[in-house]
């Protein structure tokens, strides 16, 4: 099966993440390389290389770039995405995020739990937005976007 086996963002020339924001990002890596699924469809008639796959996430001129080569370093795709259908639910995302880091320093558990419902139903949008972004480019499973979408939001936090 096609998965990734090395992530990396580009995140030159952005401000440096908070601390929740870089432990986010280091959760969603981890748990990205641990499983995930990651398959490039053949597109018009070309040879699309076998996975596995470095994928690197970039910002660059208002568009989610995908960077793809083989572990031989062979180019496997590159697609750009725009980034408009993300920006409302990013917002969000960092919103509730925001509400959750100030919750769990002070409020109840079962306060905690109500935004942490919250905060995972926006999350859910997010990588069902992801999904249909990449649909004919790449096909991931629930999980894999849900930590693509938490890369993309870190990637977002500078933009």
């Amino acid at each position: 099966m096609s998965h990734i086996v090395d992530i990396a963002l580009d995140d030159a020339g952005l401000p440096p993440p908070t601390p929740e924001i870089e432990q986010e990002r280091k959760v969603a890596m981890f748990d990205l390389l641990e499983d995930n699924t990651f398959i490039l469809p053949k597109r018009d008639d070309r040879t699309v290389p076998d996975g596995p796959y470095n994928v690197a996430l970039a910002i660059r001129e208002k568009r989610l770039v995908f960077d793809v080569t083989t572990t031989a370093d062979e180019k496997a795709a590159e697609f750009h995405l725009s980034l408009g259908p993300f920006r409302q639910v990013v917002k969000d995302y960092f919103q509730i995020c925001e509400s959750y880091f100030d919750a769990v320093k002070t409020l109840p558990p079962s306060q905690i739990e109500t935004i942490d419902m919250a905060r995972r139903g926006i999350h859910n949008e997010g990588s069902r937005v992801l999904q249909e972004r990449l649909e004919g480019k790449a096909e991931v499973d629930n999980d894999t976007a849900r930590r693509l979408f938490t890369l993309i939001c870190v990637l977002h936090f500078g933009g």
